[in-house]
């Protein structure tokens, strides 16, 4: 006699969501563009700090925040049912090690704005600790991500402006690097991915996301997006490498430190006040650093107590002087 043994249904794996992939695709267009400008200010095309300041600035930011809150998105949809530690471990140790080389070789490419702690150092760490968030209610996770997101605004210690403190990210000088995510605040974005994640799942939303179709016309960012790592490592190399290979049949002109020094700070001031006032201010500052010989301590980047004094007490009296004048000059 036969015995017919009921069929166990086997548990079937979580569908690939296609949106993420192409999300993550669309941001890693935006980020070689972003990168490419860099690059071509970098080399002198374009006038400096543009990247640093304004929309650029902001366009960086978006960036950056919608990659690592696709981090938290992912680590949730991967190991929030249960980690998976030999996939967990695999993919760490995939970012952990292009992190070091990309430090390794900036650092010898680039010693003045070397990447000590890039965004792969952001997104190997905040996976590690993102996974002691995984079964914590998504409410709780978002109060705890407002809360990093908020702290570089409030909290600032002069005990944290070692160097090898910097990743924190809450000490009172802002490090010179070409690519600086420290834990605060940009782990805030991971816990939010989480969090949404989390949500997601369970209003149904997940499976409905899982169930999109789009057309052939995302096949080249979802492509993209499945090889983020390998797109991140080698996308700015090669354009790096395009504009250099421009640059030595067509140089950009080179500018003077002083010419520099004024397109930097009259970017920079502008976000706050008007053109003119800017320019008086700018020639201000610049004046009083040349009658200093300070002008080489600013563009080495000097972070001492001392120096970063003197710099808000020069600002401070640079802005008093040029309302004065513009005061007296509406006057007249």
């Amino acid at each position: 006699m036969s015995i017919h043994m009921p069929t166990v249904p086997v548990p079937q794996p979580s569908k690939r969501i296609v949106a993420i992939d192409i999300l993550r695709g669309i941001a890693l267009i935006a980020m070689a563009s972003y990168h490419f400008t860099w690059d071509l200010e970098f080399f002198g095309y374009t006038d400096p700090g543009l990247t640093a300041f304004g929309w650029w600035k902001i366009y960086a930011r978006c960036i950056a925040s919608t990659f690592l809150f696709l981090v938290g998105v992912s680590l949730y949809l991967a190991h929030g049912r249960q980690i998976r530690w030999n996939g967990f471990w695999r993919r760490f140790a995939m970012v952990a090690g292009a992190a070091v080389a990309i430090s390794v070789v900036t650092r010898i490419a680039t010693p003045d704005g070397f990447i000590f702690f890039g965004i792969l150092h952001e997104i190997a760490l905040a996976s590690l600790l993102g996974l002691a968030f995984l079964r914590l209610p998504a409410l709780l996770t978002l109060a705890v991500a407002a809360l990093v997101i908020a702290a570089p605004v409030y909290l600032r210690f002069e005990a944290l402006d070692h160097p090898w403190l910097w990743w924190i990210g809450l000490s009172a000088i802002n490090p010179r690097s070409n690519d600086y995510v420290p834990l605060f605040p940009w782990f805030g974005a991971v816990l939010t991915g989480i969090a949404v994640a989390k949500i997601a799942s369970t209003s149904g939303m997940r499976a409905r996301l899982a169930n999109l179709a789009p057309g052939g016309w995302s096949n080249p960012l979802v492509f993209i997006g499945r090889h983020s790592l390998a797109f991140y490592l080698i996308h700015q190399p090669l354009l790096i490498g395009c504009v250099w290979l421009f640059s030595q049949v067509m140089p950009a002109q080179v500018e003077t430190p002083q010419v520099n020094f004024l397109k930097t700070c009259q970017r920079s001031c502008e976000q706050m006040r008007n053109a003119t006032f800017c320019s008086s201010y700018c020639g201000c500052m610049l004046e009083t650093l040349e009658g200093e010989a300070a002008l080489d301590r600013l563009f080495n980047n000097d972070q001492t107590a001392d120096f970063r004094a003197h710099l808000s007490d020069l600002a401070a009296t640079c802005t008093a002087k040029t309302d004065d004048k513009m005061t007296e000059g509406g006057t007249q």
